[in-house]
């Protein structure tokens, strides 16, 4: 069923709605949540928890591209459930490990200081990406999106794991230099 037929569901409230988002999209959610919490109940957990918040907010929303919305959804409730367990001093993985890498290259958040400088950053961090090759951002977005081990990704593109660490490396670098000639303070 494609997109557009499933988001008809939701706004018709019919909770095949919820079947369909489980069909197409269950395993692309579990993986994202897994590659975060490296725990396939607590994964599950979340992968319910996201249809749950695409059932509360679609309507009003009309999502352009589902598996986006929906992989942010699982990507948020896995990064917050992860936090919880960090704080409770459970299990840690690759996220922590991903996350920390990234540390030297986004500002802290300190202040409140409005949603605007928020997109503001994601607008620069976009533009950054969608300038680099499409093999490099891809990799780039593998490892700090979807969590992925380096390993994993080493095999998916038939690199060495020291060449996709040295090649991440490099992009934080330039993302680092690229923020700052943006004028984004780190």
């Amino acid at each position: 069923m494609n997109d557009n037929k499933i988001i008809a569901l939701y706004w018709e409230r019919s909770e095949y709605a919820i079947t369909a988002t489980a069909e197409k999209y269950g395993n692309f959610c579990h993986t994202i949540s897994y590659n975060i919490l490296h725990n396939h109940e607590d994964a599950e957990e979340c992968v319910n928890d996201t249809y749950l918040g695409a059932w509360k907010s679609i309507p009003p929303q009309y999502p352009d591209r589902l598996s986006a919305y929906l992989g942010r959804i699982t990507r948020n409730l896995s990064l917050n459930r992860f936090k919880r367990y960090t704080a409770e001093k459970r299990g840690l993985g690759q996220a922590a490990l991903a996350l920390s890498e990234l540390e030297e290259c986004i500002p802290s958040a300190k202040s409140v200081e409005e949603e605007v400088e928020e997109k503001t950053l994601v607008k620069i961090i976009e533009d950054f990406l969608y300038a680099a090759p499409p093999q490099k951002r891809n990799i780039f977005i593998r490892r700090y999106w979807y969590m992925d081990p380096v390993k994993k990704i080493a095999s998916m593109y038939g690199m060495s794991e020291s060449k996709i660490t040295s090649l991440l490396f490099r992009m934080r670098r330039e993302l680092k230099k690229y923020l700052e000639e943006e004028g984004v303070t780190l």
